[in-house]
């Protein structure tokens, strides 16, 4: 009785961690007015490096035993563990598939940051080809708020260039 509640105090502390890291994942990001699309790509980077991190501690074996100990006692504190579980899980597939998604962009960042306007026209057809089949396909990336921080992003970058380019010219 006395090590079930020490592991049940051990649950709730990981329990209090991880939700704090699920709500961080959710506030709203603060980036710079002219931030590019590559930074939408790092950002979906380092949200799955920190989820899968997180999974990898969930399925190793001491995390395992302790949950193992509990449900043998039947424990009240693992219907709160299994839901994080999920929500986590939930987390690192939407990171992994938006990396993948985004990936197919990163093509398209170069010639937007170094070319000029006339040559970079000829990249946005293609470059909007790509956005409609990652909305058409994509299972978390295809939300009115991904597409609009994508399309910010992208339309900052073409900014930059631009300005650079009149600039030097």
């Amino acid at each position: 009785r006395e090590v079930t509640e020490r592991l049940e105090e051990v649950v709730k502390i990981w329990t209090k961690q991880i939700r704090q890291v699920l709500v961080e994942s959710e506030q709203i990001r603060r980036e710079a007015d002219d931030v590019g699309p590559s930074a939408e790509l790092e950002h979906w980077k380092t949200r799955m490096s920190s989820f899968n991190s997180l999974l990898d501690e969930i399925k190793s074996s001491r995390v395992k035993k302790i949950i193992s100990i509990l449900q043998a006692a039947r424990s009240k504190t693992l219907k709160q563990w299994k839901e994080l579980d999920g929500s986590i899980t939930k987390a690192a597939n939407e990171a992994k598939d938006n990396v993948r998604y985004l990936y197919t962009l990163d093509k398209f960042f170069g010639p937007l940051a170094k070319a000029s306007p006339v040559t970079m026209q000829e990249h946005i057809p293609s470059l909007m080809n790509t956005i409609c089949m990652i909305y058409c396909t994509s299972s978390y990336y295809n939300t009115s708020e991904h597409m609009t921080s994508l399309f910010l992003k992208i339309t900052n970058q073409m900014i930059n260039t631009c300005k650079v380019y009149l600039c030097e010219g």
